[in-house]
């Protein structure tokens, strides 16, 4: 059996444009949704009396033992077979006779891929969901485990204020909850069946795509068969999706790195996710996180790739759109990796309790506190504001600290002050006294870690599988 386009072209196709126009190297990983959607469309073909029931059951019967036989390793996915498409139609051919030739009626390979493609996403969709869920419940616990640990908060990479190292991973854990509400969205949006709009205008055969729909786990079949077979949204929305997740972990593994170096030294990575140097033996390198923030790049590529393909194509199908499934492939087993790496990392690395408290000790961070307490007192914030700048300046050209300045210094600069502000710019206090709802106070974070576990738990995915 030759290619299922014969008859229009008379002429065998040159070796290398064969493996040019082939796809099978790569959509063969697609079988498991090719033989799905055949064994509903069949269904709906006999339902609708364009297929026997006996041809129905001998179709039936091919595909699942040839989709045994894929399981099991036991099919060449060869570049004879062009895509996958034509593979799993001519294998059901030759084990079944002229009955596996009717499984095409009514349906293209341009619908076929559509919704194939779409399938395939939602299945990683909902794996990738189960990943991230799973990695929020770490982050949670890390919260719960240091809703007291002081550690110095950063903007512009400088010492800021005094928060808590759980109130840092729950920032985190905030930012991938919102990863799982995207891939959610995501689902929603994509909810429709492209299979029935044909090549790109129906048939003029009696099907129920309503039925098709609804077996494939659709709400609805797509209402325009051109838009059903010429767009590609929903897998540029998805690389999106994966593109900002990949960006949450970058910027965590970024964190990750300054904190395991000598200079910080807020955490130890475990030696299990951890290298060394081929010449400087007291080497003890990141690659893991590293490797994230590299590969952060490479998913931004297949999103700007499947965009810029997309751009400028006419409608409706055109062969360039071949080009979406290995920015889609890459796209999740790059981040499927990364989120295996991640949560084993974050559970085994030491953190530096001793090193977090003496950094946050310096630098100032609690000037905030200081200016808090004179506003506090009457003097007006902006006042209080310069004051308290110009304390700071004073103490470092001293080389003291704000609690190692004597009250009686400070009450030259104001008769505000009292022994009181020695407690109000102790960080502990500092910390405790930001219980505005979001901050760093202990019961915030503890709160903020209960409701990560409870989304977790509620988001958790109930796929099955296909």
């Amino acid at each position: 059996m030759g290619k299922l386009w014969t008859g229009r072209i008379s002429k065998e196709t040159d070796a290398d444009a064969n493996d040019f126009n082939s796809s099978i190297s790569f959509d063969s990983r697609l079988y498991p949704q090719d033989i799905l959607g055949s064994l509903v469309h069949s269904c709906m073909l006999e339902k609708q009396g364009i297929l026997s029931l006996e041809e129905k059951q001998s179709i039936h019967h091919g595909l699942l033992e040839l989709l045994n036989k894929m399981n099991s390793g036991d099919i060449e996915f060869s570049s004879k077979y062009e895509d996958i498409h034509t593979c799993v139609e001519q294998l059901l051919t030759e084990s079944i006779g002229d009955t596996g030739k009717k499984l095409h009626t009514g349906r293209s390979r341009n619908d076929q891929v559509a919704l194939d493609l779409r399938l395939y996403v939602i299945k990683q969709i909902e794996e990738i969901k189960d990943m991230l869920v799973g990695l929020i419940k770490v982050f949670a616990d890390l919260g719960e485990e240091h809703a007291e640990t002081i550690v110095p908060g950063y903007t512009h990479l400088q010492r800021a204020q005094p928060v808590t190292f759980g109130h840092t991973m729950m920032a985190y854990a905030n930012m991938f909850k919102r990863d799982v509400l995207r891939l959610e969205n995501a689902l929603e949006v994509m909810d429709e069946c492209p299979l029935g709009a044909g090549a790109l205008a129906g048939t003029t055969f009696n099907l129920d795509r309503e039925f098709t729909a609804s077996h494939l786990g659709f709400s609805k079949p797509m209402s325009n068969s051109i838009d059903a077979v010429s767009d590609r949204d929903f897998a540029i929305e998805f690389l999106s999706d994966m593109s900002i997740l990949m960006m949450h972990m970058s910027r965590l593994s970024e964190e990750m790195i300054l904190w395991s170096s000598w200079e910080f030294k807020f955490i130890e990575l475990d030696d299990a996710y951890s290298t060394g140097s081929s010449i400087m033996p007291q080497k003890k390198n990141p690659d893991m996180c590293e490797l994230i923030r590299g590969k952060t790049g490479r998913v931004y590529g297949d999103l700007i790739g499947l965009l810029t393909v997309m751009k400028g194509l006419p409608l409706a199908y055109n062969k360039d759109m071949q080009e979406d499934k290995e920015a889609v492939f890459d796209a999740v087993d790059t981040v499927k990796m990364c989120l295996k790496v991640l949560p084993g990392m974050l559970k085994t690395m030491k953190v530096r309790k001793d090193n977090m408290k003496a950094a946050a000790s310096k630098g100032f961070i609690n000037a905030t506190e200081c200016a808090d307490y004179l506003a506090k007192k009457g003097m007006p914030f902006r006042d209080a504001y310069k004051l308290t700048g110009s304390l700071v300046a004073d103490c470092i050209a001293k080389g003291i600290t704000l609690d190692q300045v004597s009250l009686e210094d400070l009450q030259a600069l104001s008769d505000l002050f009292d022994e009181g502000f020695y407690e109000a710019i102790d960080l502990h206090k500092a910390v405790a006294d930001r219980k505005v709802y979001g901050g760093p106070a202990k019961e915030n974070v503890l709160g903020q870690a209960a409701d990560a576990k409870a989304f977790a738990d509620e988001h958790k995915s109930a796929f099955k599988g296909f």
